[in-house]
């Protein structure tokens, strides 16, 4: 582990549980899942298809809600065994939660800047503030040279930064990543994560990435295993 991870965990997940349906159709997708992730710490989740990945990050997310259990992110407690502590779960995930996808997902209409700047404008932002905020993090993450360019012109590797720097774009301190690397080739996946570890431990952020892609293992703090809903002992 990354000597700059510490603190109290970011994510903290206990007892957590999820099932789709009743009965023979009953899915029992999390079972009894537990985890904790660290300021600066970057975590994998790995598994076969169907074993729960992405609903447990849904679930940390605040997307999906859980059968049972309970979540705190940031020091907040979330979810505590069948019920919502927030109203307004679109605003919690823009406080705390900045997500990144396999595919950028860009706006094609909006050059880069823009792209970055309309989640600080649903955020209430004013427009120059939200330009000023999103010039600044595509410089951080070394593509400011692109600003003015649309999603169409920009290679794999700056599309996926410029979603990083959208991701950033409310200071969360938890970032969410769904195959952050799989469509990129291994030296743009090494950039990307270099990236991503930068965020963590210059932001004191904690990252947990679904990932398959084995080139970027070695870019992990700790490896946990999902499988039928459960997660195995981790490997450090």
């Amino acid at each position: 582990m990354d000597q700059s991870v510490g603190g109290k965990p970011l994510v903290h997940v206990r007892n957590v549980s999820k099932h789709f349906g009743d009965g023979e159709t009953r899915v029992d997708a999390l079972r009894d899942v537990s985890l904790e992730v660290h300021p600066g710490e970057v975590v994998a989740l790995l598994g076969p298809s169907g074993s729960g990945k992405t609903t447990f990050l849904n679930v940390i997310g605040c997307i999906v809600e859980p059968s049972t259990g309970w979540v705190s992110l940031d020091g907040e407690i979330v979810y505590d065994d069948g019920h919502w502590l927030r109203s307004d779960l679109r605003k919690l995930r823009l406080e705390k939660v900045g997500f990144i996808f396999q595919f950028h997902n860009l706006l094609p209409f909006l050059n880069s800047t823009d792209n970055v700047a309309v989640v600080l404008s649903l955020a209430g932002y004013d427009t120059a503030e939200s330009k000023r905020r999103a010039i600044e993090l595509l410089d951080y993450l070394e593509v400011g040279h692109r600003k003015d360019a649309m999603p169409a012109n920009l290679s794999g590797g700056e599309a996926q930064r410029v979603a990083i720097a959208r991701a950033l774009a409310n200071r969360p301190r938890i970032i969410l990543a769904d195959e952050p690397t799989a469509a990129l080739d291994s030296q743009r996946a090494g950039i990307v994560m270099d990236l991503l570890r930068k965020v963590a431990v210059e932001q004191e952020a904690a990252i947990l990435a679904v990932t398959h892609d084995e080139k970027i293992f070695d870019r992990f703090d700790r490896i946990f295993h999902l499988r039928d809903g459960r997660l195995d002992d981790q490997n450090t």
